[in-house]
C-alpha cells in the first residue's frame, strides 16, 4: 500500500492532471437526499489515476485513489473513487511536485488539448441544436 504523502506546496487549483498527488477539502453531508445536514469537512490525500470529460454538460471527473484522508467520515487509504473536477477545486488544490515536472507538463497539455476539443464539439452541437429550432 501506498504512505500518504506529506507536502503539499503548489497550488493547482483548476488545473489538475492524471498522476497528480493531490490535498483537497470537501463538505460531508448527512441525512435526506431533500434535506441534507452539513455535518463537517473531510480533507483527502489522493493520486489522480484518471480523467474524462463529460461530452454534454463539460463535466471534468477524475478517478482517485485516496492515500490519506481525516476529518468528517474519512476515506479508507487504498479506496478509489471519483470526484467532479467543481468539487475538487471548491475549497482549493494543492499538489506534490513530480520528481519531473516537464513530464507533468506533457500530461498537463494533452489535456488541456482534450478539453479544448470537446468544447469546440459542443459548441458545435449547440449551435446546430439552434439551427433546428430556428426551422
Amino acid at each position: 500500500m501506498k504512505t500518504a504523502p506529506k507536502e503539499f506546496s503548489i497550488n493547482c487549483t483548476g488545473d489538475v492532471v492524471t498522476g497528480d498527488t493531490i490535498e483537497f477539502s470537501e463538505g460531508v453531508f448527512g441525512g435526506s437526499h431533500r434535506n441534507p445536514s452539513f455535518l463537517g469537512d473531510r480533507v483527502i490525500q489522493s493520486l489522480v489515476t484518471k480523467d474524462s470529460y463529460g461530452a454534454a454538460k463539460q463535466q471534468h471527473t477524475f478517478t482517485i485513489e485516496v492515500l490519506a484522508s481525516t476529518g468528517v467520515r474519512p476515506l479508507e487509504a487504498g479506496t478509489k473513487t471519483t470526484r467532479k473536477g467543481r468539487n475538487i477545486y471548491r475549497n482549493g488544490t494543492k499538489r506534490m511536485a513530480w520528481s519531473d515536472e516537464s513530464l507533468r507538463g506533457i500530461v498537463a497539455d494533452a489535456k488541456h488539448k482534450r478539453g479544448d476539443k470537446a468544447r469546440i464539439n459542443r459548441d458545435a452541437r449547440q449551435k446546430n441544436n439552434e439551427e433546428n429550432l430556428r426551422y
